[in-house]
C-alpha cells in the first residue's frame, strides 16, 4: 500500500477516537497506522506485511499502554469532596430547605439551603456537601 493511504487511515482512526465515547481502542490503531506509514515510506515490503505489522503493532500498543493511559486520565478528575468547606454566595434569598442559585469559584451552581434559618442574597455560606451538581450550603 502507498504510505499516504496509511496516513489517511491513521488520521481517520484518531478522529474516530475523538468523536466516540472513550474506550481508547482506535487511538492505538491510529498510531499504529501512522507508524506503518513511516515504515512504508522507507520501503517496508508488500501490502500483506504492512497489514501484519499494523495489526501486531496496534494490538501490542493496546495491551501495553491502554491501562496506563486510562489510569493517568482518571487521576486528573477533581474529587467533588474538595468543594466541601468552600465559600458560596447565594444569588437569591433561600428559605430553609429551599433550592436556588449560588456562586462558587466564579460559577453558578444549584444550591440547597441545608440550614434551619433563611439565607439572604449575597450572604457568605459554607458548602456542607455536594450531590451531583447541587451544593448544600449553610450560612456562616
Amino acid at each position: 500500500m502507498e504510505w499516504w493511504i496509511w496516513i489517511l487511515l491513521g488520521l481517520g482512526l484518531l478522529v474516530v477516537e475523538m468523536v466516540t465515547p472513550g474506550g481508547l481502542f482506535a487511538l492505538f490503531f491510529g498510531f499504529s497506522a501512522l507508524l506503518v506509514a513511516g515504515l512504508s515510506a522507507l520501503g517496508l515490503g508488500p501490502a500483506w506485511l504492512q497489514w501484519l505489522v499494523f495489526a501486531a503493532l496496534g494490538v501490542a500498543l493496546l495491551l501495553l499502554l491502554r491501562r496506563r493511559l486510562q489510569a493517568r486520565l482518571e487521576t486528573r478528575n477533581i474529587p467533588v469532596d474538595t468543594l466541601v468547606g468552600e465559600i458560596a454566595l447565594p444569588l437569591e434569598d433561600l428559605p430553609p430547605g429551599a433550592t436556588g442559585r449560588a456562586e462558587m469559584r466564579g460559577t453558578s451552581w444549584t444550591a440547597h439551603n441545608a440550614g434551619d434559618v433563611p439565607i439572604s442574597r449575597g450572604c457568605r455560606c459554607q458548602v456542607e456537601k455536594v450531590e451531583g451538581l447541587t451544593i448544600w450550603i449553610r450560612a456562616e
